[in-house]
């Protein structure tokens, strides 16, 4: 299999690093180096950033409907190559094909979404506030804005740069290092579709390279993140020491609440899926069930029953439904999670070190791992970005309440029942960003915003939709006052049909 050394795209062109570092790509199935990924010189960004300010005033003039008509081509082609896209994935993400189509059906909207330009870049204006004075705001693009997005969704989340096109923005992409080829894809179907040079930008290497070097440069106005609390945390505090604008979605450390009258032989099948669907990478995924002790029981024998169920291996063969972490180093770090939680005294019910994958034994499988822990537990408290999980009693939907929000993150929470009270009361009562009703994975449609509280988030606008264009613009408010040439002739006008009436 040839190995393909990845090229940056730089002001409308695909160019060779001059790196002398390059950092492999591989398909964590098979543990095969299938890409090679540069270390983006200094030099390269500096070129790179030139770019993207250079072609910034161009752009920001460019008719909104004109920006618009681009991105609906975009969407048009993209929607041609998602098949392919959803192979590349698989390839060097590791998640299962139907996650990946699961992914690429969402990124999808994600463009739709912006198409809407025209109409979200609407200001907005009240006559007369004063004396003949007139005021209005009007929305105005930035500049370059930086996008890191992370391994987990190598399209979904790198596409968020749509909306920053939609307003008026330059893009500059750094790629995921472990999942690069996605988003080269993506950006090579974009070029088809005649943006101008400099709108679109893509450069590959590390975050501690390249994206800091972006983050830091002078010529950057903002940063969109989406990785870990503490990347995050890192990530937001360079910016805005640097006076720039950020937007960082940090990890997560989700549960799910059962209350006692939920359908338990219905609900139960999604509870697992919102577990270890993509392999528990992502901010989404449930890490905690708890459940009210009158079901307890009941919960855990069909929990670990369903998890048993799982089929690992490679994600383009019929039948998987669990495929490899994304790494190595991801593996053995999860690894460590686990045997920290057995140190810490957590009950291990279901262990999925060392799994046998006959076709794949070179691959980064780990089965469904579950505890039952206590809150106070590491493995209880902190994200473990694959699937390790952990179940708990609590007494009543009160202390499960108590539960998820002493935690430090507040990504999602979620309830099953069937009592609306006390949906209501649970959906005012948890300190998170999303809530579940019945759904254990209540990742928002791509015209509502998403983003988490505490931990979970640095920034105070969270991403996507209407809140994306929020932040990738300014609101200029204009105040005029204008001295009338028609002098008198409003009044006369007034006057006019105050007689009309009168005489009527």
């Amino acid at each position: 299999m040839e190995i393909r050394k990845l090229k940056n795209y730089i002001n409308g062109q695909w160019v060779e690093s001059k790196t002398g570092r390059w950092l492999e790509v591989r398909n964590p199935a098979k543990d095969e180096v299938i890409a090679l990924c540069p270390e983006t010189t200094k030099e390269e960004i500096d070129r790179t950033v030139k770019a993207a300010q250079e072609a910034f005033w161009s752009w920001r003039i460019t008719p909104p409907p004109r920006r618009a008509k681009l991105l609906f081509d975009f969407h048009e082609k993209l929607q041609k190559h998602q098949a392919e896209v959803a192979e590349l994935i698989v390839n060097e993400n590791g998640k299962t094909l139907p996650d990946a189509i699961g992914e690429i059906t969402r990124a999808m909207e994600y463009v739709e979404h912006a198409c809407a330009g025209p109409e979200l870049m609407k200001g907005s204006h009240a006559e007369d506030v004063g004396t003949g004075v007139d005021t209005m705001y009007i929305r105005e693009p930035l500049g370059p804005f930086v996008f890191l997005p992370p391994f987990n969704f190598p399209a979904m989340i790198a596409l968020y740069f749509v909306w920053g096109l939609a307003a008026g923005d330059t893009a500059i992409i750094k790629s995921s290092r472990l999942c690069p080829m996605t988003i080269t894809r993506i950006i090579e179907v974009a070029e088809e579709c005649g943006f101008p040079k400099g709108v679109i930008n893509l450069l590959h290497g590390s975050g501690s390279g390249v994206g800091d070097a972006l983050i830091t440069h002078p010529g950057t106005v903002g940063v969109t993140f989406v990785g870990s609390s503490r990347v995050g945390e890192h990530v937001y505090k360079t910016a805005i020491n640097h006076d720039k604008r950020a937007q960082c979605q940090g990890g997560a450390k989700n549960h799910v609440l059962i209350a006692e009258d939920a359908v338990i032989d219905e609900v139960m099948q999604n509870v697992v899926d919102s577990c270890f669907g993509h392999v528990g990478e992502r901010c989404f995924a449930v890490s905690n069930v708890l459940a009210v002790e009158k079901i307890y029981d009941k919960v855990k024998e069909r929990f670990i029953e369903l998890s048993k169920k799982l089929v690992l291996g490679y994600g383009m063969d019929k039948g998987v439904t669990l495929g490899p972490v994304v790494s190595r180093d991801a593996l053995d770090k999860i690894l460590k999670e686990v045997d920290r939680g057995i140190k810490d005294g957590a009950k291990l019910i279901l262990d999925g070190r060392n799994p046998k994958v006959e076709k794949y034994p070179k691959g980064y499988f780990l089965g469904p791992t579950v505890f039952e822990a206590e809150p106070e537990m590491r493995i209880f408290q902190e994200e473990v970005f694959g699937p390790a999980r952990c179940l708990k009693k609590v007494k009543n939907l009160a202390e499960g309440v108590e539960v998820i929000n002493r935690s430090p993150y507040g990504h999602t929470a979620n309830l099953y029942t069937e009592n609306g009270g006390w949906a209501r009361e649970f959906a005012r009562l948890v300190q998170v960003g999303q809530v579940g009703i019945n759904i254990g994975t209540p990742a928002p449609i791509a015209y509502f915003p998403v983003g988490g509280k505490k931990i979970s988030m640095f920034g105070d606008i969270r991403g996507r939709a209407n809140e994306a264009i929020d932040f990738y613009t300014d609101k200029k408010v204009i105040i005029s006052r204008w001295h009338s040439s028609f002098h008198g002739v409003a009044k006369s006008l007034d006057d006019g049909f105050a007689m009309k009436y009168a005489k009527e």
